[in-house]
């Protein structure tokens, strides 16, 4: 099998795409032949060695946290999925980036109908992490008023619509050129941070999702309600800031969980929800991570492993590259 291995921290130039070993699935366990892997701002995050101190992991390996394909192989004792069933899951916290993947039953769920397995492959991480945000810690409930920021980018745009489905009032800030993107998917409101303060023009918000932090989340205070919820997924809010406005400060780590996904892919299939990605090769993985690092990708950016060469072994990562958008069509529902 293809995979994309580290050897050594660092930026993405250390990447090799190589053939390893097929894994072979162990108890409770599949092996998926991967269609898209996703990327996600904690792959080059693990890559670069910051999170060393939190998550120890044995070189060489293969990053990457979600994937979406097709069951090759069950281990002992599997009775969730069978060989030829198409499933999508934020499956580890690495092991992806490759042509084939294995993953615990747990984390997976059958691929919504509605979408291709590319796109599959970048829905889980994010749409977990908005689901679980404002659906379990931050409990939205219909009229509420929710301001999220970094709407466009992979984890805002899921959270715009999920809020919208809940039946909250949604504003997203992004840069203008995202604007009438936010307001196709679900946004009532939508304000340029590089133009306006947003807290100059928000007030009564009952829960802030904030997905930048530092002076973003700072500046968020002032615009919720007493007893609002600031909730975040990028660093802890200031204790002392929710103390002095009476507000409720939470972050949280995204989970796995399979039978969430399940209910997500009915949201696509009901066309409640799309998705959309710019998808690199895997061979250009590099580049795929150098935009993901960037912080200004409109959806999720996704690799795809379909069409491998198989004449390539060993080599190092190609310096160029090619991105392709695609965007899920909304199914009437």
């Amino acid at each position: 099998m293809k995979a994309i291995r580290v050897y050594e921290y660092g930026n993405p130039e250390v990447l090799r795409l190589e053939d390893i070993a097929d894994p072979i699935a162990g108890a409770g366990e599949v092996l998926i032949e991967v269609a898209g892997a996703g990327v996600n701002p904690i792959d080059w995050k693990i890559l670069s060695g910051e999170k060393k101190a939190f998550i120890a992991l044995p070189l060489p390996f293969t990053p990457g946290v979600e994937v979406a394909g097709t069951v090759i192989a069950k281990g002992p004792g599997v009775t969730e999925f069978e060989v030829g069933d198409e499933v999508f899951g934020f499956i580890n916290i690495v092991g992806g980036y490759a042509s084939k993947a294995l993953a615990p039953v747990s984390t997976l769920a059958r691929k919504p109908r509605s979408l291709s397995a590319l796109q599959a492959g970048a829905v889980p991480a994010a749409a977990l992490t908005a689901w679980q945000a404002l659906t379990e810690h931050a409990c939205v409930q219909r009229r509420q008023k929710v301001l999220i920021h970094a709407a466009a980018g992979g984890v805002g745009s899921m959270a715009v619509q999920i809020a919208k489905y809940l039946g909250a009032e949604v504003i997203a800030t992004a840069s203008a050129g995202n604007h009438a993107y936010l307001k196709k998917i679900g946004a009532d409101q939508t304000i340029d941070y590089t133009a306006l303060a947003f807290e100059e023009w928000v007030s009564g918000v009952d829960v802030v999702l904030d997905l930048v932090g530092g002076e973003t989340q700072n500046r968020s205070f002032a615009v919720l309600r007493r007893n609002g919820v600031l909730i975040s997924s990028v660093s802890a809010p200031n204790m002392s800031l929710a103390n002095d406005y009476d507000v409720t400060p939470m972050n949280f780590t995204t989970r796995s969980d399979g039978k969430q996904l399940s209910l997500i892919a009915e949201l696509f299939d009901k066309g409640r929800i799309t998705v959309e990605v710019e998808a690199y090769p895997l061979s250009d993985v590099k580049a795929a991570l150098e935009k993901s690092r960037g912080g200004h990708a409109r959806g999720k950016i996704v690799l795809d492993t379909t069409g491998l060469n198989a004449a390539l072994t060993t080599a190092a990562v190609p310096e160029t590259h090619r991105g392709s958008s695609y965007e899920t069509p909304a199914s009437p529902g």
